[in-house]
């Protein structure tokens, strides 16, 4: 009789115990493919976002990995992936904005391909100068330009988001013929040219550009937002939005595969606006990146990517040609 009951106890235990492990959550790692340079500023923050995953979850990790590629490393992405499968992609105005207008055949996915998490960070690019052209504002500028034959600006590539911003600028300002954009294989050699002087002009990230200022190298014209930057190494500077000139802000959208359940995207977007929200987070991007905590929504998405598309297809031809 006390055998029947010990075992009935048990069997009852292990059921128990099975129910338990049945209903737990189970903890899963995604990775997160940076599809631009390992060493650049998107791969920096979605190493800090996964260092600090554990802190705000119990049942996901973020591991950062980034594979240099662009367009080509989004194409295998969705090729390999499908709904609910534990992985992230970051993408922006390029893949959605810029290539489907210039080069629509290197992409093999659409927007539709994906569905949004989080927007990491925004990042508001300037314009530095060749120091010796003391050009230290818009004012500056428009007196430079009035007397310049040409007009050189260093840019990651000859059809990014700096090349563009480039064109909105000065096709703006009535001197887009003058234009002339000198491509570079990195955003950090194309934000260095300036200084060497192999350019007048470079647009950049704004940490790319902070030590050749701090060295007297450069100077900052402008910023490409719609007020002057208010802190920072960089406050002051002026916002070509100020003088109705058009402008973006540079974004990284990290993305899951459409179709994955919409319960699975909302405990991933919270984990990120978690891990955004936190101080010690807020602080490195604003001091140590010259980055800034920019959370969107869908709608935010969209604006952002028709903004773009709007300036690529009114500046085509300065870019282009």
């Amino acid at each position: 009789m006390k055998k029947r009951i010990l075992s009935a106890v048990l069997t009852l235990t292990m059921a128990v115990g099975l129910l338990a492990g049945c209903g737990g959550s189970k903890t899963a790692s995604w990775t997160v493919t940076c599809p631009w340079a390992p060493s650049g500023v998107a791969a920096m923050v979605s190493q800090k976002a996964a260092s600090m995953s554990t802190n705000y979850s119990k049942n996901i990790i973020l591991v950062a990995d980034a594979i240099k590629g662009d367009a080509a490393t989004v194409n295998t992405w969705v090729a390999d992936t499908k709904a609910d499968d534990t992985e992230l992609v970051f993408a922006g105005e390029g893949l959605f904005s810029i290539t489907p207008i210039l080069d629509p055949a290197k992409l093999q996915f659409t927007y539709d391909d994906f569905v949004f998490v989080e927007n990491l960070y925004s990042s508001v690019f300037v314009m530095s100068a060749d120091a010796s052209l003391n050009i230290n504002g818009m004012s500056d500028l428009e007196t430079y330009l009035a007397g310049a034959d040409e007009i050189s600006v260093a840019a990651n590539g000859a059809t990014s988001s700096e090349a563009f911003l480039a064109a909105a600028l000065f096709g703006s300002m009535g001197y887009g013929e003058k234009l002339k954009i000198t491509p570079y294989s990195s955003a950090a050699e194309a934000a260095q040219a300036v200084a060497r002087g192999e350019t007048s002009f470079a647009v950049s990230h704004q940490s790319q550009i902070l030590e050749t200022f701090q060295q007297g190298g450069v100077t900052i014209v402008c910023a490409f937002d719609g007020e002057d930057i208010a802190d920072g190494e960089f406050a002051g500077v002026e916002g070509v939005g100020k003088y109705g000139y058009p402008y973006f802000r540079n974004r990284c959208f990290v993305l899951a595969r459409s179709g994955t359940k919409a319960e699975t995207v909302s405990e991933l977007k919270k984990l990120y606006d978690d891990i955004l929200a936190d101080a010690e987070m807020a602080s490195w991007l604003g001091d140590t990146m010259m980055l800034e905590v920019d959370t969107m929504s869908e709608q935010d998405v969209q604006d952002h990517i028709q903004n773009v598309q709007n300036i690529v297809n009114e500046y085509y031809d300065i870019v282009v040609n």
